[in-house]
């Protein structure tokens, strides 16, 4: 990245984000051990406390992408955020598991920030840059996990489990005030007028339908995001059960941030460094079969891991396949539908991995209860059959959208 010749309101966006997952990868990654220990709860009902943010993510999703495209990116970002401020205030202060499952609901009712955040880079950024520009969206989210975890693991065993959610409210609100001061509207008065005018600005499901590459990716990420949820909702409990079993909780929680910290900076450099020289090489669809294999034997070496140690490749590898995959995967799906509409794919994209999610997190619980290491085995199966769809319909050329009157200045 050539910090002098890029847009300086990208690197404001890419701090916002940086502060924003900061503070959630203080919190999220032991929220299933804080939930287990602070209120007893199975590891199936554990599960539903990650799937029912996604599932309130997923009914908002296509709703707050559309809002951003009507009335700006920056007031949309702004209530988002606050949603999330909140939501890290309400999961500290928690009395019962009630609240703990109203708070993760209201942060996927408002968790739009990230939505916007894409959309916003993509408003500002030509369509041949915005697959490099998006990576470094997803390098600001590896870097924020590169020291999250770790931090909130020692957080939680310095100070007890509360303070890293109060901590990560904290952060969240360094966000609200970042993005009020220092970020300007993206889309202009015209352009927003435009939008709110526009009858076909909005993707329903016969829009969709017809849409042959657009479809082709949502199956992607949905197949693709649907292994990652295994991960996201069984991998604490299984590091407690499996990579760590012998420790201390203190040590298990130490450890697990460990190993999200190295996924946070192996993306972290896959992105930043890797992706923009591997992208002119190989093109946007390879990489997201390319990544897609390299996830696969990430999630191969979490499910024979035996020791904490087999855990690190495991880390590294998922982490480069997420990174190679994703950006170009959004990337493709901006290039299948009019510049009006960004927003709401978007979203749209959004609400596919949320609906993956729901599912792939409501069952991890379940396969989890079977045996520890069955939601690797099925991510890697996943990871793989995700390759088909990719190599069938990616290849074929996308749609060109209505509309190529955007200015990017």
């Amino acid at each position: 990245m050539n910090l002098k010749n890029i847009d300086k309101r990208l690197l404001t966006i890419l701090l916002i984000v940086f502060v924003q997952m900061l503070g959630a990868a203080m919190a999220l990654p032991i929220l299933l051990l804080y939930a287990q220990r602070q209120f007893h709860i199975r590891p199936e009902i554990n599960a539903l406390l990650i799937s029912s943010f996604f599932a309130a993510q997923f009914l908002a999703g296509p709703t707050i992408g559309r809002l951003s495209d009507k009335y700006g990116r920056l007031p949309v970002l702004i209530v988002s955020q606050i949603g999330t401020v909140i939501s890290f205030i309400m999961i500290g202060a928690a009395p019962n598991i009630t609240i703990l499952f109203a708070a993760r609901i209201l942060d996927g009712i408002t968790g739009g920030n990230i939505i916007v955040a894409q959309a916003y880079i993509t408003d500002i950024t030509p369509p041949e840059k915005r697959t490099e520009s998006l990576g470094y969206i997803f390098a600001a989210f590896g870097l924020g996990f590169v020291f999250g975890p770790a931090l909130g693991g020692l957080l939680s065993a310095a100070f007890g489990p509360r303070i890293p959610f109060f901590m990560a409210a904290v952060a969240a609100t360094v966000t609200v005030i970042l993005t009020w001061r220092t970020l300007t509207e993206s889309l202009t008065a015209e352009q927003r007028l435009k939008n709110r005018a526009a009858r076909n600005n909005s993707l329903n499901p016969a829009q969709v339908l017809r849409n042959a590459p657009l479809l082709a990716i949502l199956l992607i990420a949905f197949i693709g995001q649907f292994a990652l949820g295994l991960l996201q909702a069984t991998f604490a409990l299984y590091g407690d059960a499996v990579l760590f079993a012998e420790y201390s909780d203190r040590l298990v929680d130490l450890g697990i941030g460990i190993l999200l910290a190295t996924v946070g900076l192996s993306q972290f450099l896959t992105q930043t460094v890797l992706l923009r020289r591997v992208l002119p090489r190989f093109g946007e669809v390879n990489l997201v079969i390319i990544g897609g294999l390299v996830r696969a034997v990430g999630m191969f070496f979490f499910a024979v891991a035996t020791v904490p140690w087999l855990g690190l490749p495991g880390s590294i590898f998922f982490a480069m396949g997420m990174g190679l995959m994703m950006p170009p995967l959004q990337s493709l799906s901006t290039r299948t539908v009019a510049d009006e509409v960004r927003g709401g794919v978007l979203g749209l994209y959004q609400s596919t991995v949320s609906l993956a999610t729901i599912f792939s997190t409501a069952l991890g619980g379940v396969i989890f209860a079977l045996n520890p290491r069955y939601p690797y085995w099925a991510g890697m199966t996943l990871s793989l059959f995700a390759l088909i769809p990719a190599y069938i319909f990616l290849r074929r050329p996308l749609r060109k959208p209505k509309s190529e009157t955007a200015v990017y200045k």
